[in-house]
C-alpha cells in the first residue's frame, strides 16, 4: 500500500461492545483476531524519530515493512500521513537484512488487532498491553466521522499520539523498558486513562 494514511484513533473501555455494535452495523470482518509482533527500526543517531518518521516490520499473518512519514493534522482533528507499506518474505530474513544495512531495532511493541470494513473505511479492533483502542482508516475526516458517531464515540476524546508515544508517559513512573511494550512486561501492572493521559471515548455511553 503507498499512499496517505488517514485515520482517527479512539481509546475505549468495553471493546466488546464496539463490536456488537459493529455487527448490528452489518460491518465486514476482513481480519479475524490476530496477534501481532511490531519492530521499530531507527539509526544509531535516532535520525527517523527526530524526523518523526517510522520504519517498521510487522509479523502477523504475514510480515510487511511499514514506512510513515511525519504526521499533519488536517480539518476534523484526524491525522494525515505518507505510508508506504509492503509484504515481505521472511520475518527473520527481514529483520537481519535492516540490520545489515545500519539500522537497529529501538522498539518492540505486540498487540492483538480485529478488522472490520464499513462505508469505505476499515475500523480495528486493537487490544494493547495498557488498554483497548479503535482505529478507524477512511479517505476523508466526513467519513471517518460518519463512523465514529455510529459506534457512539465521543469525537472529543480522539487520541492524537501513538502507542508507543502513550508507553512513553507512563513507562518512567513504573519502571518499565520503555523499549518492550509488551503483555508480559504489563502482567502485574495497571495503567489508567489518567497515567495516559487521554479519555476513553465510550464513556458516556458505558452502563
Amino acid at each position: 500500500m503507498n499512499g496517505q494514511e488517514i485515520e482517527a484513533k479512539f481509546h475505549v473501555q468495553n471493546l466488546g461492545k464496539i463490536e456488537l455494535r459493529l455487527l448490528e452495523l452489518k460491518a465486514q470482518l476482513i481480519q479475524p483476531r490476530v496477534h501481532e509482533v511490531n519492530l521499530r527500526f531507527d539509526r544509531p543517531d535516532r535520525e527517523l524519530r527526530n524526523s518523526q518518521r517510522v520504519l517498521r516490520l510487522r509479523q502477523d499473518d504475514i510480515a510487511r515493512f511499514t514506512f510513515k512519514g511525519p504526521s499533519v493534522e488536517e480539518e476534523g482533528g484526524i491525522l494525515s500521513r505518507q505510508e508506504i507499506e509492503f509484504e515481505v518474505g521472511n520475518f527473520e530474513s527481514a529483520k537481519h537484512f535492516l540490520e545489515a544495512i545500519g539500522f537497529e531495532v529501538v522498539v518492540f511493541y505486540e498487540k492483538f488487532r480485529t478488522t472490520y470494513e464499513l462505508n469505505n473505511t476499515h475500523i480495528m479492533l486493537d487490544k494493547l498491553p495498557y488498554g483497548s483502542f479503535i482505529e478507524i482508516e477512511g479517505e476523508n475526516a466526513e467519513t471517518i466521522r460518519s463512523v465514529a458517531d455510529a459506534l457512539d464515540l465521543n469525537w472529543e476524546a480522539m487520541v492524537k499520539a501513538g502507542y508507543h508515544a502513550l508507553f512513553e508517559r507512563v513507562a518512567g513512573k513504573y519502571g518499565l523498558d520503555v523499549s518492550k511494550l509488551s503483555f508480559a512486561a504489563l502482567e502485574k501492572i495497571k495503567i489508567t486513562t489518567d497515567d495516559l493521559n487521554i479519555q476513553a471515548a465510550d464513556s458516556i455511553n458505558l452502563q
